[in-house]
């Protein structure tokens, strides 16, 4: 009987692990979709305001991405816009969230990776479908919440990941933020949901040939 539940709790923690695998990646390639931004420049008119070309304001972005995502870049500079204190250590904390990440999907990629061969070589890879299935419905209900009302979701997920109010900009001090609307977010959160259905499906349906391949 112990043995069983030894069994079950290693299995279920090879789940988590290939969730938050899921996870990171899918994070990582969110934060990576310039193209998202590129689309919503032109879709919210976010440049209506603002005297800069659209190419210059994407270089402005790239600069503020690459402070974010890199850990080889120590210093916040955009071209134009400057940051006050506080927009500065809220994008500091951005970026520790996010080398975070990359160590989770660094971590969670290796131990994910053997534990999917260990599956392939005992034929078990049909075990996938049931857990991608229950893993398919936390974004369901994300999704549900952030278009019930994307303002009271997007302020409480800035207060459960940070400790302080930095993440409130003023426009007048952190001028970057006239060109970040809400909706850029709601898009960010919507492809994020996206990719992470895409993957569970491609693992469902590994599972799935995986099972028609036994019978």
């Amino acid at each position: 009987m112990g043995s069983l539940a030894g069994y079950r709790i290693k299995r279920g923690l090879w789940w988590v692990c290939l969730f938050f695998c899921l996870l990171s990646w899918v994070i990582l390639l969110t934060f990576g979709s310039t193209w998202l931004y590129r689309l919503d420049v032109h879709l919210l008119g976010i440049l209506t305001d603002v005297p800069m070309s659209v190419a210059r304001l994407m270089r402005n972005y790239h600069q503020m991405l690459s402070y974010v995502m890199f850990p080889w870049v120590q210093h916040l500079q955009m071209s134009d816009f400057p940051s006050s204190y506080a927009g500065a250590q809220h994008f500091a904390d951005v970026k520790q969230l996010v080398l975070v990440n990359n160590l989770v999907l660094v971590v969670t990629t290796l131990l994910s990776v053997y534990f999917l061969r260990q599956l392939r070589r005992q034929k078990l890879l049909w075990q996938l479908m049931r857990p991608v299935t229950v893993m398919a419905v936390i974004p369901f209900g994300l999704l549900l919440l952030l278009l019930a009302n994307f303002q009271t979701f997007f302020t409480d997920f800035h207060q459960v990941l940070f400790r302080n109010q930095d993440w409130l900009f003023d426009p007048v001090t952190d001028p970057i933020i006239n060109v970040l609307p809400e909706t850029f977010f709601m898009h960010c959160f919507i492809l994020a949901i996206i990719l992470f259905e895409g993957c569970l499906l491609v693992a469902w349906l590994i599972g799935r040939r995986a099972l028609n391949q036994l019978k």
